[in-house]
C-alpha cells in the first residue's frame, strides 16, 4: 500500500489523481517491475491512506477459485482483488462525491466504491448517526455538530471545519485484519471515531503551501460521551467467498457506566480503541491498544499531539464462527502491537507487546496451566 501525497488535507499544489498515492501496487519481487495497481483513493484530502498490510487469501467465488488479496481501509471498505491479475473480485464503481470549495483546490469528482463487501463501519455523518440514548443527549449532539460542516463519506475539508467519519484512525487501522485461509473469512477490527479538519490559509507569504489543514480528534459528544451511536469499537467477520458479512461484535463495555447511561441497562457498546487480531484454529483473539486523546496541534499545525491512557487492557477471545465472547484476560497495560502464537514443549503460548500510557514496554507471554 502507498500513502497519501503531502499534504494530507490540501491538494491545490498537487492537482490530479496523483498516482501511485493511496494505491495498492503489485510488484514482481524478482525484477521490481510493476505488475498491476489500483488507486483506492483519488487526490486524497482526508489522510485516508491504506493503513495496514493487505491480506493474501485463496477464495472460491461462484465456483471459481481465486488467489485473492484483500485491502482494508480507514474508510471502512474492504477492497478484494485477484492478486495475480489485479482484477476486482466484485465490481468497483466510480461514484460522484462532494466537491471542495477551498480556493485553488480541485478535488476528484468521483471515488471508487466496492459493491462488495458492504462497509464494515459507519461512513459519513447525518442526524440519524448521532447519539440518541436519551432525548436530551440527542438534542445536545445536534447542537454540537452545527458548529461544523458534515455530510457523506468524502465530504472535503473546509475552512469552517468538517467532521470526517471515519476519522484518520479508521475504520480499519494499523492493526489490519486476520484471515482464515481454510474458510476464506476475514476478521476486521474497526473504530467509530470522528476527526475534524479545518483548512487554514497560510499567513506567511513565503510558506510552502497556500493552505494547510489543522486536525483535531472529535468533536466529542454531549457530557463527554461519543458523538455517534455505538458500537465504538468492533470486529466484523466477512465471508470473502460470498462478500457477505457473517457477524459483528462490539469489543469492550464502552461508556455504558457513564452517569447518564448506567440506568439504561445497555449492552456492550465497544471502546474506540485499536484491537490487534490473532486467529488460531479454534479462537479469535484481540488485544486492545490504549485509548488516546488529542492534546493540541504540533507547532506547524499539521499533526496532533496525542496522549494515551490505559483503558480496557484485555486480551479478548471470541468464537470465530459467531463472534460470541468467550473470555477476557486482563493485562498489566494495553497492547502496542499484534499478538503472536507459537508452540514450545507441547504447549501453546501467546505473546503480546504491551506498554505506553506511562507504562513500561514489555513482552508478556500467556499460556494455559
Amino acid at each position: 500500500p502507498v500513502s497519501t501525497p503531502t499534504n494530507d488535507y490540501y491538494g491545490g499544489h498537487r492537482l490530479g489523481d496523483k498516482l501511485f498515492g493511496d494505491s495498492l501496487v503489485c510488484l514482481n519481487a524478482e525484477t521490481g517491475e510493476r505488475v498491476w495497481h489500483f488507486q483506492i483513493l483519488h487526490h486524497g484530502l482526508w489522510d485516508y491512506d491504506p493503513p495496514a498490510a493487505p491480506n493474501l487469501i485463496d477464495i472460491t467465488v461462484d465456483g471459481k477459485e481465486i488467489k485473492a488479496v484483500a485491502q482494508v481501509t480507514k474508510q471502512a471498505f474492504c477492497f478484494v482483488f485477484d492478486r495475480v491479475t489485479g482484477e476486482p473480485v466484485w465490481p468497483i464503481e466510480e461514484r460522484p462525491v462532494p466537491q471542495s470549495a477551498v480556493p485553488g483546490e480541485s478535488s476528484s469528482p468521483t471515488q471508487p466504491f466496492p459493491t462488495k463487501p458492504a462497509p464494515f463501519d459507519r461512513q459519513g455523518l447525518t442526524h440519524d448517526d448521532l447519539i440518541d440514548f436519551t432525548p436530551v443527549l440527542r438534542k445536545q449532539a445536534l447542537s454540537i455538530i452545527e458548529d461544523y460542516d458534515y455530510g457523506t463519506l468524502y465530504t472535503p475539508p473546509t475552512e469552517k471545519g468538517v467532521i470526517a467519519m471515519p476519522g484518520i484512525i479508521g475504520g480499519a487501522s494499523w492493526a489490519g485484519a486476520a484471515v482464515d485461509p481454510d474458510k476464506g473469512i476475514i476478521y476486521i477490527p474497526s473504530i467509530t471515531f470522528p476527526t475534524n479538519t479545518t483548512i487554514n490559509k497560510a499567513k506567511d507569504p513565503e510558506a510552502d503551501y497556500t493552505y494547510t489543514g489543522a486536525l483535531a480528534f472529535g468533536p466529542k459528544g454531549p457530557r463527554g460521551l461519543p458523538l455517534m451511536k455505538p458500537p465504538y469499537g468492533r470486529i466484523t467477520a466477512i465471508d470473502l467467498n460470498t462478500g457477505e458479512h457473517k457477524w459483528m461484535q462490539p469489543v469492550g463495555d464502552g461508556p455504558r457506566d457513564h452517569p447518564t447511561l448506567r440506568h439504561l441497562d445497555l449492552p456492550p457498546l465497544g471502546w474506540a480503541q485499536r484491537n490487534f487480531p490473532l486467529l488460531t484454529q479454534s479462537l479469535l483473539f484481540a488485544a486492545s491498544q490504549a485509548s488516546w486523546d488529542g492534546t493540541g496541534n504540533s507547532p506547524r499545525g499539521n499533526a496532533i499531539e496525542v496522549s494515551f491512557e490505559t483503558q480496557n487492557p484485555f486480551l479478548w477471545a471470541f468464537d470465530p464462527d459467531n463472534g460470541q465472547p468467550i473470555s477476557r484476560t486482563e493485562l498489566p497495560s494495553n497492547a502496542q502491537g499484534a499478538p503472536i502464537s507459537y508452540m514450545a514443549d507441547g504447549k501453546q503460548f501467546i505473546v503480546i507487546p504491551i506498554g505506553g500510557a506511562n507504562q513500561p514496554a514489555e513482552l508478556i507471554a500467556l499460556t494455559l496451566p
